[in-house]
């Protein structure tokens, strides 16, 4: 099979990875790629949100699997152009995108499948705003209602700072809070069966003990402990099926991934977003994990061939990831900088990086070129020696100015 990775960052690193591995996968392409993923395929330099352009190069080297990594190419119907050429495709279309894109259309698809979520309100100006934030108290939870790259969430105390996102964001919704923990359970669908995936758990605030503002996610790991038992049963049951059953009614069959974020509140699991692709950075963990090959596995979500793909297989012991951040993420990130200490990072046992925001400068300097810059991957027998390796493997990059989380996984390894 010959493979084309659609994106730039830690996540397509991680897909990228993973197909390398891959006995059945004989070449693969990305674009643009990073220079990370440079060691591992053939980067191309296109527009991933023109479907002409992206089948053009898709014909062009023949591939037989596409894996659309990011949010945008999907909304922008990328995967609806793919299966037009009769190319494999590995990502819902356009119109089954909206789960992501419009975070009002994803609250109607749960309200009308009876998917357990947060009471929400659509509200397009100031004055439906202040009537939801008074509905729901605080803490207040405003969400842009379109794409934002991770970031268009505020959760805070604040009702000001509250009012301000809405304002800058225009149409959101407001929704009540849910306590308890927050787990990622990715589910492969080909429209009829679903399949899933490891869950992990993500740390989205940009500081230690979950201070400072919200980010695209600074560390994750799995397997998650401490995570009840039946978990994932329920919310295949309560939440999954339900919802691609709904699509289905309306006529969107679901292929490809869906990404369930979960808050676990004293109620029970409760549905806190969609997303309609692989999230950053528990793809770094999740796929660390995954011992089935996985060419044939994405591939099948657009053949129909979930069921006879059967379960996955998972490697023993455990994956953490920590995001290394420029100097001024997430807010107006510094570039340019130099990254060093690639090398003696990834020589380290059971540690490897990939990267999410870097770029050539010249034909040897890596350089920090977003607000993420590196995913750093530690595995190992249990959450204990994969969080050291992958903080000790952190220490040996040099870039001025970073920073990174220092307790990623802290509390779940503590506990073993």
């Amino acid at each position: 099979m010959k493979a084309l990775v659609l994106g730039g960052g830690g996540r397509e690193h991680a897909l990228v990875r993973a197909l390398s591995l891959d006995p059945g996968v004989t070449s693969i392409h990305c674009a643009p790629g990073n220079p990370g993923v440079s060691d591992l395929a053939e980067n191309h330099v296109i527009n991933v949100t023109d479907g002409l352009a992206v089948t053009e190069l898709a014909a062009r080297i023949r591939a037989e699997l596409v894996v659309i990594g990011p949010e945008a190419p999907l909304v922008a119907g990328v995967a609806d152009a793919l299966r037009e050429r009769g190319i494999p495709v590995f990502g819902p279309d356009k119109e089954a995108a909206r789960l992501e894109g419009s975070k009002a259309y994803a609250k109607e698809v749960m309200l009308a499948a009876g998917v357990p979520t947060a009471r929400a309100r659509v509200c397009r100006n100031a004055s439906q705003v202040s009537d939801a934030l008074d509905e729901f108290g605080a803490p207040y939870v405003v969400k842009n209602d379109g794409l934002a790259a991770g970031k268009g969430v505020v959760v805070t105390e604040d009702r000001a700072a509250a009012e301000r996102h809405a304002r800058e964001c225009g149409r959101v919704v407001v929704e009540e809070y849910l306590d308890g923990p927050e787990v990622s359970l990715f589910v492969l669908s080909d429209g009829a069966h679903a399949l899933p995936l490891l869950p992990a758990q993500d740390f989205k605030r940009a500081y230690d003990g979950d201070q400072g503002p919200n980010t695209g996610g600074m560390g994750a790991y799995a397997p998650l402990p401490w995570a009840p038992a039946g978990l994932v049963d329920e919310v295949m049951e309560s939440v999954v099926r339900p919802t691609l059953q709904e699509m289905n009614r309306r006529g969107n069959r679901y292929q490809g991934l869906l990404y369930v974020g979960l808050a676990l509140t004293s109620k029970g699991p409760r549905v806190v977003e969609f997303n309609a692709r692989f999230g950053d950075p528990e793809t770094q963990v999740v796929l660390d994990r995954l011992a089935s090959p996985i060419g044939a596995v994405l591939q099948a979500t657009d053949t129909a061939g979930l069921k006879e793909i059967g379960s996955l297989q998972w490697k023993p012991g455990a994956a953490v990831t920590v995001v290394v951040a420029a100097e001024g993420y997430p807010g107006d990130p510094v570039k340019g900088d130099v990254v060093g200490g690639l090398d003696a990072a990834n020589a380290l046992e059971g540690a490897y990086v990939l990267h999410a925001g870097t770029s050539w400068r010249g034909a040897s300097d890596v350089v920090a070129s977003g607000g993420r810059v590196l995913s750093v991957v530690g595995t190992g027998t249990d959450l204990r020696q994969a969080r050291e390796r992958a903080y000790e493997a952190v220490s040996r990059i040099e870039l001025r100015g970073s920073f990174h989380r220092t307790d990623i996984a802290e509390r779940a390894a503590a506990e073993l």
